[in-house]
Formats: C-alpha cells, sequence, structure tokens
C-alpha cells in the first residue's frame, strides 16, 4: 500500500520526458520545422500518459480504500460471528470483554469482571509458563481446544467436539490381542480317563466362550491349553474396571469340580500392527507365568505393563522334564565358555550364597573355572560365618571375587549366571552385564517389570521355595565327575531352611526331595544351626521393632524402626517373619531405613493379603507371601502412609 501511494511509476517517465527533451533540442539544430512537429506530437504523447497514469493513481485509490473498508467490516464480522470463542482478561484473571460466541455457548448476556475460572478450572493449566499454552476444556457438552496468547491476554475457544469423538472412537475400536493358557491344563489332564478329560474340556471352554460373549469377544481355542482372542480397546477398559473376574470364575467353578484350574493371560494393546500385538501378548503371557500364573499382564509397545490377579500361590509342578532341559542347556553353556561368573543380590543372604556355590559346583563338574562376586564389605551375620567356614574348612574360598576381580577377569567367551534375583539394580555390580553376552538368571521369585536384557537362558519358577531348591535339581542332571561337599550341601540346605523358615512356609514335594537329596550327600544340619545362630543384640533389635506394631486393617500389622537410624535388611525381613507368627496377624510389613538411603520395606503374609502387589506398588515385588520394597521417603512416617496407600488400593481391587 505505501509502494503504490509512493507512485515509483513517475520516475520512469519524468526519464522519458528528459530523452523527448533532449531529442528535440537536437532536431530543432538540424530541421527546425521537423523539430516543431515532433515537440507537439511528443508533448500531446506525454500529456496523454501523464493524464492515464493520475486517472490510474485515482481509481486504484479508490479501489484500495474501498477493499480496506470491506475487509476490515469482515474482519470485524468474523471477531463476532465466527464460530471462535475469544476472551480478554487482565492481569488479575478477571474478563474484560467476550465475544458473542463464548457468551452464547456459556448462556450469559455478558462475562465482563467475572474469574476466568469459573468457565472450567481446567484454565488454569493453560495460563501458567510452566504448563501447556494450549489444552481441550468441557464447557457444557461439548470439547473446546484452548489457546492462549499471553502477550495479548487473550484466549481462543475452538469448538473439537467432533474431532474428540472421532479420536476416541477411533482408540476405542483399536484391535486388542490377548492369548489365555490354562496354567495346570496337562498335569491335571494326564491321570484322567477320556471321558473326564472330555468333559472337562467342555466346562473350561463353555466358561470362556460365556465370558467372551459377555463382553462381546471373539475367542477362538487353538489348542488344549491355549486360546486366542480378539477384542478392542473399549473392552479392555471393561474388563480392566472388573478386574478380570474370569480368573476368579474358573478357578471358583474348577474347584468344585475337584479340580485347581487357573487362568493366564497375556495382552497386547496400544499397536496398529496385528504382528506386534502378537508379539506383545505372547511377551506378556511370558512374563505373568513367570509371576507363577493366575494372573492378567497389559503390555504396551513402551513396554509399561498392568498387572491383575495373582491371588493364589503358584501351584507346584509334578514333572522333572523341565528341570532336566533347564540343567542340560545350562551344561552346553558352561561347557562352551572359558570361565563362569556367578552373582546374587546386594546384602546376599543364605540363599543366594547357597545357589551361587551350587552353580560354582556345576561349572567345576563341567571342567570350567568358576568364581563367585560378592562385596565382601556387604558379609553379615550367618553369611560371614558360613564364609569363615569355607576359609577354614575349604580350598575354594579363592573362588570369591571381588566385582573389580571379575571385571579383569572376564573374556568374550565368560557366561554370567545370577541367581535369586533377575532385577539389574539388585545385582551386587551392575557393571558386569556390560562385558558378557552369555547371561542366565536362576530365580524364584515372581519376574516383576524390570528385567535382564535378552538373557540366554531363564529358569525362574515361583513355584520353589528358594533358590537354592532350584540350584540343588539341577545339579542332580549334571556331569558326575566331581561330587558335591559336604561343605557345599550344607550351603544349599541352609539356603533353603532359611527361606522356609526351617520348612513351614512355601514347602511343597520339591522342597523335601532336595533336602533329601543334600542330606545324602553329606549337609549337616548341626552346623546349618551353628550358620544361623543370631547373637543378643540382634534379638533385642527385633523386640523393640515388635514393640511398636499397630494394625493398620484387620489382620494386617505394621512395625517400623527409629527414625534416622539405619538398620540390617536381615533384621528388617527377620522381624516381618516373627510377626507372622504372632495371633490374629495374617500379614506383617516392617518400615526401617537403611545404609543406602532409602527405606526399607518388608513384607510376609500367610497367603490371604497378597504382600507381592503391594510392593509393587511401591516399586519392589517377591512372592505372594514375601515381598520387599525399597523407597524414597524422607521419614518413616512418609514410608508407612505410602505402604497403607498401597495396601488399600490392593484389598479394594481385590474385593471388586
Amino acid at each position: 500500500m505505501d509502494m503504490f501511494r509512493k507512485r515509483l511509476i513517475r520516475y520512469p517517465l519524468f526519464l522519458i520526458s528528459l530523452l523527448l527533451l533532449v531529442a528535440a533540442i537536437f532536431l530543432f539544430l538540424w530541421n527546425i520545422w521537423i523539430a516543431i512537429g515532433y515537440v507537439l506530437v511528443a508533448i500531446g504523447g506525454l500529456f496523454y500518459v501523464w493524464k492515464m497514469e493520475q486517472i490510474a493513481y485515482a481509481e486504484t485509490e479508490k479501489h484500495i480504500e474501498k477493499l480496506s473498508f470491506r475487509m476490515k467490516k469482515v474482519g470485524e464480522e468474523a471477531f463476532l460471528e465466527l464460530p471462535i470463542g475469544i476472551i480478554l482478561i487482565n492481569k488479575d484473571y478477571n474478563i474484560e470483554w467476550a465475544n458473542p460466541f463464548i457468551l452464547n455457548i456459556l448462556e450469559k448476556d455478558s462475562l465482563i469482571g467475572e474469574e476466568l475460572f469459573t468457565i472450567s478450572e481446567d484454565l488454569y493449566s493453560v495460563m501458567h509458563p510452566e504448563e501447556k499454552r494450549e489444552l481441550t476444556v468441557t464447557i457444557g457438552e461439548r470439547k473446546y481446544r484452548t489457546y492462549y496468547k499471553e502477550t495479548e491476554k487473550l484466549l481462543y475457544f475452538f469448538d473439537v467436539t467432533e474431532q474428540v469423538e472421532i479420536e476416541t472412537q477411533y482408540f476405542a475400536d483399536r484391535t486388542v490381542l490377548a492369548v489365555l493358557f490354562i496354567d495346570n491344563y496337562d498335569e491335571l489332564t494326564q491321570a484322567m480317563d477320556d471321558q473326564t478329560r472330555s468333559l472337562t474340556n467342555t466346562m473350561v471352554t463353555s466358561i470362556v466362550n460365556e465370558w467372551a460373549a459377555h463382553y462381546g469377544i471373539y475367542v477362538k481355542r487353538v489348542s488344549s491349553d491355549r486360546f486366542l482372542a480378539v477384542l478392542n480397546e473399549s473392552i479392555l477398559a471393561e474388563l480392566e474396571l472388573k478386574k478380570f473376574e474370569i480368573l476368579d470364575t474358573i478357578r471358583e467353578r474348577t474347584l468344585q469340580k475337584n479340580m485347581s484350574l487357573t487362568l493366564s493371560i497375556g495382552v497386547g494393546a496400544g499397536s496398529s500392527s496385528l504382528v506386534e500385538l502378537g508379539e506383545l501378548a505372547q511377551s506378556s503371557l511370558d512374563l505373568v507365568l513367570g509371576r507363577g500364573g493366575d494372573q492378567v499382564a497389559i503390555k504396551q509397545p513402551s513396554g509399561k505393563l498392568r498387572f491383575y490377579g495373582g491371588k493364589t500361590n503358584p501351584v507346584e509342578k509334578r514333572t522333572r522334564v523341565r528341570a532336566r532341559v533347564i540343567s542340560h542347556a545350562l551344561r552346553d553353556l558352561i561347557q562352551e565358555s572359558d570361565q563362569v561368573f556367578v552373582m546374587g543380590h546386594k546384602q546376599p543372604d543364605m540363599d543366594a550364597i547357597g545357589a551361587a556355590i551350587g552353580v560354582r559346583k556345576m561349572a567345576q563338574m563341567n571342567k570350567v573355572d568358576g568364581y563367585i562376586v560378592v562385596n565382601f564389605d556387604d558379609l553379615h551375620g550367618s553369611v560371614q560365618r558360613l564364609m569363615n567356614e569355607i576359609k577354614g574348612k575349604s580350598d575354594f574360598y579363592q573362588r570369591f571375587i571381588s566385582p573389580e576381580e571379575a571385571l579383569s577377569k572376564m573374556t568374550p567367551k565368560s557366561l554370567l549366571i545370577i541367581v535369586d534375583t533377575h532385577k539389574p539394580s539388585m545385582t551386587i555390580d551392575d557393571r558386569l552385564f556390560n562385558k558378557i553376552d552369555k547371561i542366565v538368571v536362576i530365580d524364584h521369585h515372581r519376574r516383576g517389570e524390570e528385567f535382564v536384557t535378552n538373557p540366554t537362558l531363564v529358569y525362574m519358577e515361583p513355584y520353589a521355595s528358594s533358590t537354592a531348591e532350584l540350584v540343588t535339581e539341577l545339579l542332580e542332571y549334571q556331569p558326575k565327575s566331581e561330587k558335591i561337599t559336604p561343605l557345599e550341601a550344607t550351603a544349599l540346605l541352609s539356603g533353603i531352611i532359611v527361606d522356609t523358615k526351617s520348612f513351614t512356609l512355601r514347602t511343597g514335594a520339591r522342597t523335601f526331595e532336595a533336602a533329601s537329596y543334600l542330606r545324602t550327600h553329606g549337609a549337616d544340619t548341626i552346623l546349618v544351626q551353628q550358620l544361623l545362630k543370631e547373637d543378643v543384640d540382634t534379638y533385642i533389635e527385633r523386640s523393640k521393632i515388635v514393640q511398636t506394631v499397630e494394625f493398620a486393617f484387620p489382620g494386617i500389622a505394621i512395625a517400623h524402626g527409629e527414625d534416622r537410624r539405619n538398620y540390617d535388611s536381615v533384621i528388617i525381613a527377620q522381624t516381618a517373619d516373627i510377626l507372622l507368627t504372632m495371633k490374629d496377624v495374617s500379614a506383617s510389613f516392617v518400615i526401617a531405613h537403611r545404609a543406602d538411603g532409602l527405606i526399607g520395606i518388608s513384607a510376609r503374609s500367610l497367603g490371604e493379603t497378597n504382600v507381592q502387589l503391594v510392593m509393587e506398588k511401591l516399586g519392589g515385588g517377591g512372592h505372594l507371601t514375601n515381598a520387599a520394597a525399597q523407597v524414597e521417603a524422607h521419614s518413616i512416617d512418609e514410608a508407612k502412609k505410602y505402604l497403607i496407600d498401597a495396601i488399600a488400593q490392593v484389598i479394594e481391587g481385590s474385593n471388586e
């Protein structure tokens, strides 16, 4: 507009006029009559051109003024009539002006002087720099995308109701795949006759089909113990709301027929790729089975997991086939390695040390050098007494090495075996994972979300009483070139006794078989008792913690140590065990400060309360009856509040 009003076209006209004048002068010098004729024609032409430029300028100016007026009018019309809400506020978040559209939305004649947040409290988020500058708010029954321009203090509201509905429908209709697995079907039906097995198949299929029909799920039985289900996100949300009651239904209805069938479900969701959904579903099922079954795991492409169920103890398997297969696979891995390194969890207990000693024995049986990685500063109590016994009576004490020694000895052909844990963060030193490609996990805890990345072999059996029990079974199928020494057998038996509380908790037939095997190889029960003895000071410390006990819920006891005082994790665990032996206590929790700056919580249960689920909500894990967690909190009271909230959530979930 400004460039036009400068009338730049006149500059070429001036130049042309000047050139015509110069030409006229030269013509006058040559021929006066021709020059006069040329001047007359030139003056006429210039007059016409300048006149046309004047007319064009005037008409264009008039057009611009008319167009400017129309644009201003259209802008005002748009500002007032377009379906966009506009609000002008002041620094105190009071409304100074609102256009008719937003007034119509709120069904008000005026908003001037009202506080902005009376429209929607959600608008608080969009008003602050640390929050988002746009969000979707609900006004009445409509959804509006809101933008805030801080400089002008203007808010814009765009109606996106239909868009939100389409997005919601899209996500609700996304496909979800699930794999349903009957945990103990083969073990239960192998002794049945054909008629009973057929009736059992019919009953299970009927239960699953009734459940699927109720929710509108397509389900297909693909083998005797496996179903494939196809559903969508909206159905999955409804199933989660009902806590997957199919788990309770199939357990209770089969129990009425004197059977104990349980169901495990792996769900893949959150992806548009059917292949990825299938992989997620199978991965979820593997995770559920690793946690003992009778549960549901829902996995997203991001790796996020949600669990439901897990209210029963895992069922002990009746076959040794899996132990034999794992033992042979482990034998092959050991023989292919130049060295074997065994590592347990931080502040190892008798189960971790006993299992590590057993695995080192496997390496010796296969003529391969084996080393046990320990932090010598973390050995206390019974573990330290066992180490003293080994140092005085055995020649393999030098096989215990520090993490630094292990790092210096490792080669690309070495094998790392993790025992009594599957979480890298809980191992003695996670630097070892970066130096070795072949990793084996042997554990009896239910699998948690954190897990060793790409392990070569995994042997996780939550039904087992201890990792020492699992290792003892594996030892039975190793080469017999080397016999288990009495001290090694005693270490393994000590691990079993500690984790079963002298064969009173989590004890199955396989536990006694493992103990019998160790006794036949010279395990010394007297030495076990000497190793597990405790001093008077430890007993007094536990008694002081027991004195703080209180019942947050019926049957659930919570005790705690002193604030600003660190306790050994063994004392915390032992105190939880003692509380569980008391009358009217079905679950016990003990809270105390740890030397690493965290607050430790040890949990025990007789089975009515799933303490594993409680501890998982606090970032820990374990078994249904034996679990623990470490939380970041400023005080015991704060950690206690977290614990009570987690217990309440689990109790509420189990009652729904």
